[in-house]
Formats: C-alpha cells, structure tokens, sequence
C-alpha cells in the first residue's frame, strides 16, 4: 500500500512539476488584470484581445504559416532523406545517419551563426526564404529520426515481392513502404511543427526585420516593454490556454482511437 502511494506521489510531483505553469497561465488568461499575482475579476478580455487585435492576428499567423510550410517540407525531405540512408550499405547508413544527428546535438546559435554566415556569402538578404531554409534545417533531422525506426520495423519481403510481380520501384514505393512507415512520417511532421513554433534563435537572426513571429515578439516585448506590450503578452496567456486545450483534446482522440482499433483487433 505504502509502494503504491509512493509511485502515485511521484508520478504526481513530476506533473505537477512539468503542467503547474501552463495551468497557472490558464487560470490567469480568465483575469482581468496584466499582472500574474494579482486577481481582479473573472473575464474574457484577454481572449477578445487575442482576436480582436489586428496586430497579434498577424504575428499567429506568421508563425502557423512558417511552421506549416516548413513542417511540409522538413517532412517530404526528412523521408526522401531517410530512405535513401536506410537503403544505403552498411558503413555509409552509419556515418550519414551519425551525419544527420548533428544538427540535433548542435549548439543552436551555432546553425543560426552558420546560416547567417552562408546567406551573407551567397549575397542573400534576409527574406521569408532565408527563414524557412533556417526551420527546414533544424526540423529535418527530427524527421528522419521519426521515420527510421518505422523503416526498421516494416516487412522487407513484402517490397521485394512487389519488385519481383512486376511493379516498378517508385509504384513498390508508394503503395508499400510509404504505408508501413506513415506513423513515423505523422510523427516527423508533428515534430517538426513543434520545432518551429518552438524556435527563436534561429528565426531571429534569419528572418527580415518587417516579420514577426510570437517567439520573436514575445522576446522583444519582454525585453523593451510598456504599457501596450504588457496588455499584448498578457493576451498570450489566453493563446497558451487555447493551445494547450488543442493538443490535449488531439492526444486524448488519437489514444481513444488505438485502444478502440486494439480492442477491435482481439
């Protein structure tokens, strides 16, 4: 009984440790005032604020289109990339699969430097371009990370059969082993979503100065901040909230949906 109350506390000490703050910006995105630690009155003025501002509207915006595009692209080219590793001999599936971890042990603000460097000795100026090339070099990696198990784990045999009844190599491809590795290539995709919403080093010292994204707006505001700023970061409470609800309702369907797909199986 004790072991059993112990295992419940820790499991909940290492939850409430990892959720206190994304739960404490919730309750405070129903305030009235900017302040976390001052309660005035329960409200949704932080949420009219959200979406109700012009400027903000544009910021969330930004940031989903780059992280969109940058997630299609990390993800066609992670796969493409992870494929081509996967098929590769031996010794050269080793160095080019130690090769395309870099970039994930790499010290950020060394990619970022790095980047910067390349653009300015190519003559690119700072453009969305540039800034997706920046995302799509730090989400790439976690795709192909996401979709080489999966290429572990599938069936060999069945895409040599389909070579040996005839199809060619791209249609044995797409109707063989692109099915068999869609969850990791789902998982890479998310990833590299996460990554990019997640990212200020690297959006900051390639993006041009007219783009913002809330990482970027977030840090400068908290940095050279007023009275306007304060009731802007404060409508970021209720983004958070709504962001949180998101995600938890996305991983509740899809554990919902295997445990009935692996109850339907027995």
């Amino acid at each position: 009984m004790i072991k059993k109350c112990l295992k419940w506390f820790y499991i909940g000490l290492i939850l409430l440790f990892l959720y206190a703050p994304i739960l404490l910006l919730a309750v405070y995105s129903f305030n009235s005032v900017d302040m976390i630690g001052t309660w005035g009155e329960f409200s949704f003025r932080h949420y009219a604020k959200l979406f109700g501002d012009p400027v903000i509207l544009e910021m969330i915006g930004n940031t989903l289109v780059l992280a969109l595009s940058a997630a299609v692209l990390s993800t066609v080219l992670g796969t493409a990339g992870a494929l081509g590793i996967y098929y590769c001999k031996k010794r050269i599936r080793t160095v080019l699969g130690g090769v395309s971890q870099i970039p994930i042990i790499n010290a950020e603000i060394v990619t970022a430097l790095a980047l910067v460097i390349t653009f300015v000795s190519v003559g690119m100026e700072k453009s969305f371009f540039t800034l997706l090339i920046g995302h799509m070099v730090i989400c790439t990696p976690f795709v192909v990370l996401s979709v080489t198990p999966k290429l572990k784990q599938m069936d060999n045999s069945l895409y040599e059969a389909a070579l040996d009844l005839g199809a060619s190599p791209a249609k044995a491809l797409f109707k063989i082993v692109l099915p068999q590795i869609i969850p990791g290539i789902v998982s890479g995709f998310m990833l590299a979503v996460t990554m990019s919403l997640d990212d200020y080093i690297v959006t900051s010292y390639t993006k041009p100065s007219t783009f913002n994204t809330i990482s970027t707006y977030v840090y400068n505001a908290t940095t050279k901040g007023n009275a306007h700023t304060a009731e802007t970061l404060a409508s970021f409470w209720a983004l958070t909230t709504i962001i949180f609800v998101i995600i938890l309702a996305v991983v509740l369907c899809a554990n919902l949906a295997a445990s009935k797909k692996k109850e339907a199986k027995k």
